[in-house]
């Protein structure tokens, strides 16, 4: 049985958590990986602790993923699938379980977790936003996508006319990729930080959690000058794609109904068209602000680094550094985090765990994933982790040793019966069947789609996705042993809220005790 603790006693060693997340950051994007864009900061983190090379997300977009990252659930347990389905209060998470030990966790941005309607009135105002607060969070500054508390602050410094977000982030000098019209000391991620800051500033006589969620680099994307000076967009990495969208969309009906549906007014206000039909030029410059954006985030997180070291507090804290999902960025003539490939699920994680003097700058290569992030900070805070958690603690990889049984491959699940109405039938009309798992290992990438073709590609061979093996030879055969893995970890997957515990002549127990 899970025993609780009657007050925030962490591991010795460790007192507080900051657990930092971006929104729509890819796995590759980081100094560390040796890719340009400039993360000094997430860099020195890394440095100061472990950096897991791949990790991944089980699932997108931004309302799942986060229900997965904070209830150490897969999609397939949890069930809210896509924004705006509701999160079962059954399930219990990172937020909840570190309130019962004597914390209480704080959000800074938001979770975009949908309420359970059960009990709720008809026209209770949490059930007309899907950008609800998690279970178990004090509100410490929230920003929603009308971002009404910072377009306030902008009006306060001398912002006229940009009373609404699509006239805050249309670019200054009207052109696709153009600087911000509020500078950096006026930017959302800014507001953000300086909430975090003066928080912390004022609870550092009692432990914390706090949870400074930033949008950035998410759309729409224009970078303040400040950052967005630093980047040249014609010298960007150039996007892994067909010669074609129609190559690239002939792949999969999946592929081709994401790319007949991604605008590129949803990327930046004010401008019409597909994202697939951007040239090259338009590409560096959309990839030169989201590079931009990952350099402000990156700035902010060295401030907060720098004042928990100020504060003596650095040597006391635990800190994350991960993201809800990817983005494409143009790959595959694919836009933002909606597909079967790997860019919209590897995704950075970064912990520093101050116990660990010695084991500084670890580079973990194994497959890892977001529900492992929830029992990870319950294991260094010493509480227990909920029988029905899917994921399993990184504190061995922390530590530099390998554990005795680890995942050999990582899994994504995606729910897409929001593009049904939008396909003209190629993805069928069944919403509960508008779904596929995924599985990665070493080699392969495997995709089942509960009423479309499967996909199966070899990464040594096709590291972008673009030759399905199925028919050919040996790819049915790899097929059945992926199909048969996937079988097996569904099984040792489901639902165990109640699976694990036993009632009889001794009460309730536990079969893992």
């Amino acid at each position: 049985m899970t025993v609780r603790r009657a007050s925030a006693a962490a591991a010795p060693g460790v007192r507080n958590v900051l657990l930092i997340t971006g929104d729509q950051w890819r796995g590759d994007t980081l100094g560390v990986a040796g890719h340009c864009v400039q993360t000094p900061n997430l860099d020195r983190l890394a440095a100061e602790g472990a950096w897991f090379r791949r990790h991944h997300t089980v699932t997108s977009p931004c309302g799942p993923a986060r229900a997965s990252l904070h209830t150490g659930l897969y999609l397939h347990n949890h069930r809210s699938v896509v924004n705006g389905t509701p999160l079962d209060r059954r399930h219990t998470n990172m937020a909840l379980e570190a309130r019962r030990a004597g914390y209480a966790p704080t959000l800074f941005g938001y979770t975009d977790a949908s309420a359970d309607p059960d009990g709720l009135a008809p026209r209770d105002p949490r059930l007309f936003s899907y950008e609800g607060v998690l279970p178990g969070y004090d509100v410490g500054q929230l920003l929603l996508e009308d971002f009404k508390p910072w377009l306030a602050q902008l009006r306060r410094n001398g912002y006229g006319g940009l009373d609404t977000p699509r006239a805050a982030y249309a670019p200054a000098d009207g052109r696709l990729g153009g600087p911000s019209r509020f500078e950096a000391a006026h930017s959302e991620t800014q507001f953000i930080a300086d909430a975090a800051i003066d928080f912390l500033s004022m609870h550092a006589d009692r432990p914390w959690f706090a949870h400074v969620s930033f949008l950035r680099p998410h759309p729409p994307w224009t970078a303040p000058a400040e950052y967005r000076d630093r980047y040249d967009a014609t010298s960007m990495p150039p996007a892994r794609r067909a010669q074609t969208a129609r190559d690239d969309a002939s792949v999969h009906p999946l592929a081709a109904a994401i790319q007949a549906n991604v605008h590129v007014s949803s990327f930046v206000p004010g401008f019409g068209g597909l994202m697939r039909d951007l040239d090259a030029d338009a590409i560096g410059a959309l990839r030169a602000s989201y590079y931009a954006l990952m350099t402000e985030v990156d700035h902010h997180l060295g401030r907060l680094l720098d004042w928990l070291r100020e504060a003596g507090q650095l040597d006391d804290t635990l800190i994350v550094f991960t993201a809800d999902h990817g983005e494409y960025l143009g790959d595959h003539h694919l836009f933002g985090k909606m597909g079967f490939q790997p860019e919209a699920f590897h995704v950075p994680l970064i912990v520093r765990d101050p116990r660990l003097q010695a084991r500084r700058g670890i580079v973990v290569d194994a497959f890892t994933e977001s529900v492992d992030v929830l029992p990870t900070v319950l294991d260094v805070l010493g509480i227990p982790c909920p029988p029905a958690c899917d994921g399993a603690s990184l504190t061995p990889f922390l530590r530099g040793e390998a554990p005795p049984k680890w995942r050999d491959a990582v899994h994504w699940e995606l729910d897409f019966r929001t593009l049904l109405a939008h396909a003209d039938g190629a993805l069928g009309d069944d919403p509960d069947a508008a779904a596929f798992v995924a599985l990665r290992d070493a080699r392969s990438l495997y995709v089942h789609f509960a009423s479309l073709a499967p996909l199966l590609f070899d990464l040594d061979d096709d590291p972008f996705c673009r030759r399905n093996l199925l028919g050919l030879p040996d790819g049915d055969a790899r097929r059945a042993r992926h199909l048969a893995e996937l079988l097996s970890w569904r099984l040792r997957h489901e639902d165990r809220r109640l699976s694990t515990l036993r009632v009889g002549e001794r009460g309730l127990v536990s079969w893992r005790d």
